[in-house]
């Protein structure tokens, strides 16, 4: 199942795009207080505006994404900032994809919507109280040509997550872009 889009679709959407970076998701910008000091593993990072974000503010990442091109423009925005990043060609739709990925203080996963046996997944990649960051069109988005119903985050993706997580933030808002939603959740102690 391929959501936003195909590998052909991103690569050339990066390939196109200018020399300048977008500006990190404001409810990351808004929210950076929770996050856990040391590393993030930043999901479906497209070219690196969250990463570098985190970059700056001393996290140590891993961005991962489908699309060569955008990381290749992650590497070379990093490089140009002096930044140290690692990088993951990994395809998202394939079951498992995450497996050997590691363990990390806190994941990302900022306008991607992981399948529920992915995010069941999430508590084995993360440390201790570490913080799973989920921010993405919400079930109230209007469906259009680049936005599709699969594509938003609906409450009942997030069920099971309160096994392993305590959700501490929530929230919806809307922009211009259309209708968003932020869970932030810390993993319980094992």
């Amino acid at each position: 199942m391929e959501y936003m889009g195909s590998k052909e679709y991103w690569n050339e959407k990066f390939l196109n795009r200018s020399d300048k970076l977008l500006s990190p998701e404001k409810s990351i910008i808004e929210n950076i207080k929770y996050f856990k000091e040391g590393s993030v593993l930043d999901i479906a990072c497209g070219d690196g505006r969250n990463t570098l974000f985190f970059l700056e503010k001393g996290f140590r990442v891993t961005g991962i994404d489908f699309s060569s091109k955008a990381l290749e423009r992650l590497e070379m925005f990093a490089r140009r900032n002096n930044y140290l990043v690692n990088t993951k060609q990994i395809d998202l739709s394939t079951s498992n994809s995450l497996k050997d990925i590691g363990i990390f203080d806190n994941i990302v996963i900022n306008h991607y919507r992981l399948n529920k046996e992915q995010l069941a997944d999430m508590k084995n990649h993360i440390t201790d109280d570490g913080i799973l960051f989920i921010c993405g069109f919400g079930y109230k988005h209007k469906v259009d040509s680049k936005i599709r119903k699969e594509d938003l985050i609906q409450p009942t993706d997030l069920d099971d997550m309160d096994k392993s997580f305590d959700l501490i933030k929530y929230i919806e808002n809307e922009d211009d872009r259309g209708y968003f939603v932020t869970y932030i959740f810390r993993k319980k102690k094992s």
